[in-house]
């Protein structure tokens, strides 16, 4: 499987995850069997709200799921309706939500748990926090 995960700079499976989808600079794509890695960098990172295009950033590469700490609804529903599916997860490293989709105990997003606001900050440091954005 390919998963795509946002990310804030490259350092392969240590790459730290971004915890908002859209605001990403960077998504990684980790091929869950070979753990091999490619990077793209996020063309769609300052759009206004309401305005990410998640398929117009991924074009082009073969992407089964997506793995979040947080997303927006009209990303979330782009997504699915292409067929990719999309995951929530709070964990620090690339590393961490990999072995968590191995493990099987990544969650379905859904769209109670989607973000409901657009600010990139939403704990003051740069993340989400607990609630229905984070975790």
């Amino acid at each position: 499987m390919n998963l795509c995960i946002p990310v804030t700079q490259d350092l392969g499976l240590q790459s730290p995850v971004c915890m908002h989808f859209g605001s990403a600079p960077l998504f990684l794509l980790v091929d869950t069997d070979s753990g091999a890695t490619e990077t793209i960098v996020n063309q769609n990172m300052h759009h206004g709200h309401g305005g990410c295009q998640p398929l117009r950033a991924l074009a082009g590469h073969d992407v089964d799921a997506v793995v979040v700490g947080g997303i927006g609804m009209g990303a979330m529903m782009k997504l699915q309706a292409a067929g990719i599916r999309v995951y929530l997860a709070d964990r620090p490293t690339v590393q961490e939500a990999l072995a968590a989709c191995k493990a099987g105990t990544l969650q379905d997003a859904d769209p109670s748990r989607a973000c409901a606001h657009h600010g990139h900050d939403h704990d003051g440091h740069g993340h989400h926090g607990h609630g229905p954005c984070g975790s």
